[in-house]
């Protein structure tokens, strides 16, 4: 990871896809705010600056000291960040008569490194409202569409170019294309970041780092914190002690098919049951933030009584992958608004002494499947959905019985193997079902029923950030729906969510 580049992030809503361009190069990237702690630019080979909701003309809009690179090193600006170099250095950005947003086609290519290979009326996606109406000092033009006269420039004597579209978005049909020009023929990195690299380098930090000390890792049977065992078991061996802890609300037998699942892979696993404990610490409340924070601080209470059975241990290992710490920040360097909290992001208690080592903090969900499988972890295993930290807890809007989490375990498996058994679980990024808070009016023979609601939930992702819903097929729902109600007491009506994150979120809590 010697050779990388910074993305510095403006608040943009598209800045998470410009890293996961740059990553599937195989070239290491960070995200940065503009404003967070003072950057050590040297150790990076390439800039690029992010777009951002604000206008370049307002007194109040992100800004950033740029004296150290630009001209110096290689620096990309992209929407704002292509308004921000000609706003501040020589050029003027105007208010557009019209937002520019959407598809666009070039109508103007000029021969350049920049745009080797990409030619005119390729399609780009435009997403603003300001226009750059006169180019920097020593800008030089190096694209137009047909509404956009000044696309893309580069700055006469630097490395430093700027384009008013986003490569990053699928819509850019040659954005990979000019992000690999800019990074490998004009930045010069090279291309290996790859997921060997990746594991060769972690495991040799972790050992750098932990030496011969004793690791706590909670397990939850999922591919982070199974691949983030994996790595540590190279590292360090038998000093990694995993505890996988059961908090009643797991799905259907998992707590035993997770432990003898891990009995096969050599890790040093220990099984907790915690269920009554985390149910009873559960009752009675229904705010979903209020259900996390129980669940986060029961998690901690169970981690802190089992590290002291564990002499010397120094360390909590957890899966946090890059995601989780993206949404704990925002732009503007201060506590995110809140979407929801993260079990796994952030430090610990005072009276818990142990540090926190977290060997996939910096990588994506598909990229943790991509260093499993470098590890010769099982396909199958690293092909399973993902599952929320809080379990069914979420997935059960209102409060907590055991009796509610024994209809939603029977439900879920239901689906959950259906869609196994149609062939269908492998085209799904994450399933689910949801138990409502309502009950209806049903009948059933000649009777009449008045029972709960579940909704099920299929989506399609890369990384969870996003996410559409499956259009699964009306005769798999039809099977599914007719087994739930048949087979579970207590459900007497089943619907599917056709809900997009965003507006919506995966979980219903």
């Amino acid at each position: 990871m010697e050779e990388k580049i910074l993305i510095i992030d403006f608040g943009s809503q598209f800045t998470q896809l410009i890293a996961r361009r740059v990553r599937e190069l195989n070239i290491f990237c960070e995200i940065k705010p503009y404003n967070g702690s003072k950057m050590d630019f040297t150790s990076y080979k390439a800039i690029i600056l992010s777009g951002s909701p604000s206008s370049v003309r307002s007194s109040d809009s992100p800004k950033i000291d740029l004296s150290e690179v630009k001209g110096k090193i290689p620096l990309l600006g992209v929407c704002f960040g292509a308004q921000y170099l000609a706003h501040f250095f020589g050029g003027k950005v105007s208010e557009s008569s019209t937002r520019e947003y959407g598809r666009a086609n070039l109508s103007f290519v000029k021969d350049s490194v920049l745009f080797q290979g990409i030619k005119k009326e390729s399609q780009v996606w435009m997403s603003h409202s300001d226009t750059i109406s006169a180019l920097p000092t020593g800008g030089e033009l190096l694209a137009s569409t047909h509404d956009v006269e000044n696309a893309a420039y580069r700055v006469s004597g630097e490395d430093t170019y700027a384009i008013q579209f986003h490569p990053e978005v699928y819509h850019s049909l040659d954005g990979a294309k000019l992000l690999e020009n800019f990074l490998v023929k004009i930045a010069k990195l090279a291309q290996d970041w790859t997921p060997d690299n990746f594991v060769e380098n972690t495991v040799e930090g972790l050992k750098t780092k932990i030496g011969t000390d004793k690791v706590i890792l909670g397990l939850s049977g999922g591919v982070d914190s199974t691949v983030a065992a994996v790595l540590l078991d190279k590292a360090i061996g038998t000093n990694l002690h995993c505890i996988f802890v059961n908090n009643g609300l797991l799905r259907k037998d998992e707590f035993q098919n997770v432990l003898d699942q891990y009995k096969h892979m050599g890790l040093n696993v220990k099984g907790v049951d915690a269920s009554k404990l985390f149910l009873d610490a559960l009752a009675g409340i229904q705010d979903p933030e209020k259900k996390r924070k129980a669940i986060g601080k029961l998690f901690i209470d169970v981690f802190d009584q089992e590290s002291k059975l564990i002499e010397d241990a120094k360390w909590l290992a957890q899966g946090t992958i890059y995601p989780d710490v993206i949404e704990s920040i925002s732009h503007n360097g201060a506590d995110s608004a809140t979407i929801k909290s993260h079990h796994n992001v952030g430090g610990l208690p005072d009276y818990m002494k142990l540090k926190i080592v977290e060997p996939l903090r910096m990588i994506f969900k598909d990229e943790v499947r991509r260093v499993g499988a470098s590890l010769g972890i099982k396909k199958e295993l690293l092909g399973r959905h993902p599952f929320p930290g809080p379990g069914l807890a979420i997935r059960i809007l209102g409060d907590i019985t055991p009796e509610k989490v024994s209809i939603l375990q029977e439900v879920d498996h239901i689906f959950i193997q259906g869609l196994r058994d149609y062939g269908l679980y492998d085209d799904v990024w994450q399933a689910g079902a949801m138990l409502l808070p309502v009950n209806s009016v049903g009948v059933m023979g000649d009777e009449r029923t008045y029972e709960k609601v579940v909704a099920l939930r299929a989506v399609s992702s890369v990384d969870g950030m996003t996410a559409d819903w499956v259009d699964l097929p009306y005769k798999f729902l039809q099977k599914v729906s007719n087994d739930i109600i048949n087979k579970v007491k207590g459900v007497n009506r089943v619907v599917y969510d056709i809900s997009s994150k965003p507006p919506a979120t995966i979980e219903w809590e």
